[in-house]
């Protein structure tokens, strides 16, 4: 059983749930805040509901799991598009979505933090997207996706000195429940698209989470502050959903 303590929003399915499983694997202890119940259960995983678009609900979460746990790694996996049109698009759409992907994620951190300065070690993480680049009907998600990056890279000046690393995770079209939200399942449409990528088909679930377990690593001490877009090539030009 290895020492390392990983909290994963999202985990109860998609991504999250390959990286929770993929970690658990590997010894780590593995807590999951998702807003539905988990699609899967497995020993040595605690799974909290908890919804990150509600400050007071993530501080909480974050205060009780600060108290029981020293934790090592945070993923910061959850995320939502609430996709439209700059016409449609509201200003609160930006709000909910910086406090889901960038909000939630400081709570989170400063609860976590003194431990890993303690420790001199952590790993922190962010799944952010490609669109942080630019895609139609993307104001607020590309706006908060791109916000990720940024901080990403002033929390890994602050954090380097205590032995933490910051890193993004910034994936292209991939197969899990938010893209087909967007795009119908095994519709032509999603076969189209699929041609268009550089390398010639669509991301998958493992494709991200390989990503994230290079960073993961505490062998990686020397990459922070990045971003490694796992996007089948199609940040190299432009591709429209």
């Amino acid at each position: 059983m290895s020492h390392y303590t990983a909290v994963i929003t999202g985990g109860s399915k998609g991504i999250g749930a390959d990286l929770a499983q993929r970690l658990l694997e590997r010894g780590y202890r593995v807590i999951s805040i998702a807003r539905g119940k988990p699609e899967w259960e497995a020993e040595g995983c605690e799974h909290i509901e908890a919804d990150l678009l509600d400050p007071a609900s993530v501080a909480a979460v974050a205060a009780d799991i600060a108290a029981r746990h020293e934790v090592t790694h945070l993923v910061h996996n959850a995320g939502l598009i609430w996709p439209n049109l700059i016409e449609e698009a509201k200003p609160e759409d930006i709000t909910g979505l910086a406090q889901l992907h960038l909000g939630s994620a400081l709570t989170l951190l400063q609860a976590f933090m003194p431990a890993m300065k303690e420790r001199g070690f952590g790993r922190v993480m962010f799944n952010a997207s490609r669109a942080a680049l630019g895609a139609p009907t993307r104001t607020a998600y590309s706006a908060s996706k791109a916000g990720m990056i940024g901080m990403a890279r002033t929390w890994a000046l602050e954090l380097a000195p205590h032995g933490i690393t910051v890193n993004v995770v910034a994936p292209g079209p991939v197969q899990t429940d938010n893209f087909w939200g967007i795009i119908p399942k095994k519709s032509e449409r999603e076969a189209e698209l699929a041609k268009r990528i550089p390398v010639g088909r669509l991301g998958q679930v493992e494709d991200v989470t390989n990503a994230f377990l290079f960073f993961c690593d505490p062998a990686n001490s020397f990459v922070t502050g990045q971003t490694l877009f796992v996007c089948g090539g199609s940040s190299i030009g432009t591709l429209t959903l």
